[in-house]
């Protein structure tokens, strides 16, 4: 019988390792990594004869209106070929072997071949193309149990005792570093507690605080029952938020409320400046250790190489490793922080449905930097975890970046056109903005949105208040996204839009000039 499904969070605290407890880490973390790489190497194997086979081609063969038989031939093959994640684990049985079941135990070995079984059925089902085998220079960094009674597991002591945590792993006994005045800790380490899972990182160098002799710092994170804490400002609100996620900005239109036309994540630019710097430091070392690699015009030769390192290229290669350390941090952070903002604000939001993956083609550096695919998916976690609804509205039917709700019409524009104006009379409008609106007032069961024009009159002066806010950011000579349409200071603007936006902006002061009034006030 399968087990039900409880709420999970994470609890991450430092571990203060004594060299020779470092010393025994290594060698456990040594041999789960030949453990894994078994278990992998087997799982494909079993994979490419079950893929020989001539019924599985048969059964790739069928249309796939034959749900059901597609699905009685791909799980007979499964079994006969033993590619499934039970007969892994019995696998895992022999594979570990005198050796390695000195550090490795049975419900670890089981772990370690659900984990590798995942990466050989994305293979299988077509979401990779690859496995990627954990070598010995780049190793295994996380290792986790099953339960907190066996095997890799955390022990907490009483209040009367000393409230002491430890990890044990064999004969280690590693204290944990726990700050009992932080709420959040304190909250974790009051629930059950699931199983445990060991991470080593990187530090700096070997000199950095906590770290051992390999340069390495390590956590136990302690994967706990229950829901994570909530901080009283971060109270969930009642409002509907139309969400238009871009590459490198962010429109947020709330049906009431301030409207923001915010740069995605700007405060990474520092960081990645300095991981460009240290990309191009690390490729003039490369070719001045190896010249011998390179052609006349400065390319790589084809054919199997030797490449030899310098301690100054290893030095600098440590310092990306940091630097791309410190800049996926700074990015979770700033997603964790975005996400509270808009639950804040309501936790009923309509996104569209957008190809992530196709957006690293086209906006590479972008994507790399800021990540909207990840952003998302940690929208959608906190999102359920409130109790609200995030909804993605499918671009082939609704095309919200072509229509106008003035006349109900649908106008392709160019992806270089970022103002909406229609003959109609609506804009000039921020396309990015008008999305996000549009989003906002659009029904789950429609493809059209239905906006009232008290709707329209009430949102529009506040997109016009963003723009403006923008304007004025750029005249004072800040840096923003082209996308957003805004020019820099001191650049000639199109006389197109300066007549469209001057036309309007006169014709908001006539009509409706204490209302534009009463939003400078606020």
């Amino acid at each position: 019988m399968k087990r039900g499904k409880t709420p999970t969070f994470l609890v991450e605290l430092p571990l203060a390792t004594q060299p020779d407890q470092a010393k025994h880490l290594r060698a456990h973390l040594e041999a789960a990594r030949c453990l894994y790489n078994a278990l992998l190497g087997e799982a494909m194997k079993r994979l490419r004869l079950l893929r020989a086979e001539s019924r599985w081609q048969e059964a790739r063969r069928l249309p796939k209106k034959y749900k059901q038989q597609r699905n009685t031939l791909f799980s007979s093959l499964r079994k006969q070929y033993g590619f499934s994640e039970y007969a892994l684990h019995d696998y895992a049985k022999t594979a570990r072997c005198s050796w390695i079941a000195d550090h490795i135990d049975s419900t670890m070995a089981q772990a370690l071949a659900s984990r590798a079984y995942e990466a050989a059925n994305r293979v299988c089902l077509g979401k990779a193309h690859k496995v990627r085998f954990k070598s010995r220079g780049r190793g295994l960094d996380s290792v986790e149990g099953k339960r907190n009674d066996t095997g890799l597991r955390f022990v907490l002591q009483t209040p009367e005792q000393g409230n002491a945590g430890h990890l044990i792993w064999g004969s280690s006994l590693i204290p944990a570093l726990i700050d009992w005045d932080d709420p959040v800790i304190k909250h974790g380490l009051d629930h059950k507690i699931k199983y445990t899972r060991l991470v080593r990182r990187r530090a700096t160098s070997e000199r950095a605080a906590g770290a051992d002799s390999d340069g390495n710092r390590y956590y136990v994170q302690l994967v706990v029952e229950g829901s994570s804490h909530q901080k009283q400002k971060n109270t969930v609100g009642t409002n509907t938020i139309g969400l238009d996620i871009g590459p490198s900005s962010l429109a947020i239109v709330p049906q009431q409320g301030p409207v923001q036309l915010q740069t995605f994540c700007e405060e990474l630019r520092p960081n990645a400046r300095k991981k460009r710097r240290l990309q191009r430091k690390m490729a003039r070392q490369r070719r001045a250790n190896n010249p011998q690699n390179y052609d006349t015009k400065g390319r790589v030769k084809k054919g199997r190489l030797t490449w030899k390192n310098s301690r100054k290229s290893l030095s600098t290669r440590r310092e990306l490793a940091n630097a791309e350390r410190r800049l996926a941090a700074h990015r979770k952070s700033l997603h964790g922080k975005l996400v509270n903002d808009l639950i804040r604000v309501g936790n009923t939001i309509q996104i569209e449905k957008t190809s992530f993956r196709g957006w690293q083609k086209l906006f590479g550096k972008s994507v790399t930097r800021s990540a909207p695919g990840m952003f998302s998916t940690h929208l959608k976690r906190i999102v359920a975890k409130t109790g609200g609804t995030l909804s993605e509205v499918g671009t082939y039917h609704t095309k919200l970046s072509q229509y106008c709700h003035g006349c109900q019409t649908y106008t392709k524009k160019p992806l270089s056109q970022r103002w909406h104006s229609c003959p109609c009379g609506i804009g000039p409008v921020q396309r990015d903005l008008y999305s996000a609106f549009l989003l906002a007032f659009l029904k789950p069961a429609d493809t059209t949105p239905s906006i009232a024009q008290q709707d329209w009159e009430g949102v529009e002066p506040r997109l016009l208040t963003a723009v403006e806010c923008l304007k004025q950011r750029a005249n004072e000579g800040q840096i923003l996204p082209r996308s957003m349409g805004i020019t820099r200071a001191g650049a000639r603007q199109s006389k197109s839009l300066a007549g469209l936006q001057q036309e309007r902006s006169s014709h908001l002061l006539l009509d409706r000039k204490g209302r534009v009034e009463a939003l400078d006030e606020l």
